[in-house]
């Protein structure tokens, strides 16, 4: 057993982690990797320097790359560890994370990529099923050999790779392409539901995750391209950084919400300015985000549900992903994630309050009216269509249908008082 975690990004030694006896931890920047001319920082929060990094300072970073809530005291319960020993848990899972970094117990180096063939042989419907049936128990199927998984988040899901339209589970080490995502019990429709949200925004013009709605068995789920991994010429799988604007800003994923003292609009839009190579595109692609979150009734859109991306030569807010219609769902909470003008519900929204929402994003008022018109006369316009783009059975079309009934009475609602 380790006591210190060497943070990867491909090739090169970042920094590291370690944990005393008190079990504190701390992260540190290597030398090497200082005084590296290319060198950047893994967060917004944490910037090049040559001091350690606290606990205090590096949690919401390094944990905010786990899984939460009760995903997290699954694969804790299945690891045999405590779900606040946030080391171990990245010891265990750290080996394919979100973004570019891969974390490994000092003295081993990350396996060798590879290309996307290399990945175990491709599962079968029965094996699919298999793994639909293992992830409510087992989330990220943690602890079966090979395989060291992580993704933040509330809901179960895996990473895998997909060759072909074929579904594989990586080798030790190796980049995924896709995240798998099956329905969540407790409520029903939920793969119809995020299926036609996400497609609805790429039908208005968003940038959206690429989503693929599937059926095997009889079970659907869904298969959300990665935006931070890329395929290339030679079909070799290239991590993208990545981080969600919780971990930039600092913030533990059990602040995740405003209402627990998280991050509120004001504070995204002034990190875009702050971060982006492109800021005045950046900030009106959240502004789009907000209102069409708005609009189909996605009232668990935290910090934790908007990222940045870093290529080579520019920052940029990543695509919109987790697109959910939360409000269909009377057991869930249907107030904001983060108010609009203070506003907690499109109920609430009245129109002088686009004065208000303009001062906290920066925008002008008769920007934000004209644009919150558009996108609502967008979505009455494309969720027709869009539901008629799915090839569904009867009972999937007829859910999916009350999804979009509900989505665009939303948007006429909203369309009034823009």
């Amino acid at each position: 057993m380790t006591n210190t975690l060497k943070v990867w990004w491909g090739d090169d030694v970042v920094g590291s982690i370690s944990i005393d006896r008190h079990g504190d931890t701390a992260f540190s920047y290597a030398e090497e990797w200082l005084s590296k001319p290319s060198a950047r920082a893994v967060s917004m929060s944490l910037p090049l320097r040559r001091e350690p990094f606290s606990r205090r300072e590096s949690r919401p970073f390094f944990e905010g790359l786990l899984p939460e809530e009760t995903q997290r005291i699954a694969i804790a319960s299945a690891l045999g560890l405590s779900k606040e020993n946030e080391f171990r848990l990245l010891e265990a899972l750290g080996g394919e994370v979100a973004g570019a970094l891969s974390l490994w117990p000092e003295g081993k180096k990350p396996p060798a990529a590879g290309d996307a063939k290399t990945a175990t042989k491709a599962l079968d419907d029965d094996a699919v099923v298999d793994v639909l049936d293992k992830l409510p128990a087992r989330p990220m199927l943690a602890g079966q050999d090979g395989l060291r998984l992580s993704l933040a988040g509330a809901q179960a899901k895996l990473p895998v790779v997909v060759v072909d339209s074929a579904i594989a589970l990586p080798a030790a080490g190796q980049p995924t392409t896709h995240i798998l995502k099956p329905p969540i019990d407790r409520f029903k429709g939920t793969t119809e539901n995020e299926a036609f949200s996400m497609r609805l925004a790429l039908q208005i013009g968003l940038q959206v995750a690429a989503v693929e709605y599937r059926m095997v068995r009889e079970r659907a789920f869904l298969l959300v391209e990665r935006y931070d991994r890329i395929v290339d010429t030679n079909r070799e799988i290239k991590r993208l950084h990545q981080e969600d604007f919780c971990q930039a800003l600092g913030y533990p994923s059990e602040r995740k919400y405003a209402a627990e003292g998280g991050p509120v609009f004001r504070d995204c839009f002034e990190l875009l300015r702050s971060s982006t190579t492109r800021p005045a595109r950046e900030v009106l692609k959240l502004f789009d985000a907000a209102i069409f979150n708005l609009i189909i009734g996605n009232a668990d859109a935290h910090g934790k549900n908007h990222s940045l991306v870093y290529h080579d030569n520019a920052v940029e807010m990543a695509p919109l992903y987790d697109l959910l219609s939360t409000v269909a769902y009377p057991d869930l909470n249907p107030r904001l994630a983060m108010k609009i003008a203070r506003r907690a519900t499109l109920e609430e929204l009245q129109r002088r309050d686009w004065g208000r929402f303009a001062e906290e994003t920066g925008l002008t008022e008769p920007y934000v009216k004209r644009r919150t018109r558009e996108l609502a006369e967008a979505v009455c316009g494309m969720a027709t269509p869009t539901l008629e783009s799915f090839d569904l059975g009867d009972e999937s079309a007829e859910c999916m249908e009350r999804f979009s009934e509900l989505v665009t009475s939303r948007a006429l609602r909203l369309r009034e008082i823009a």
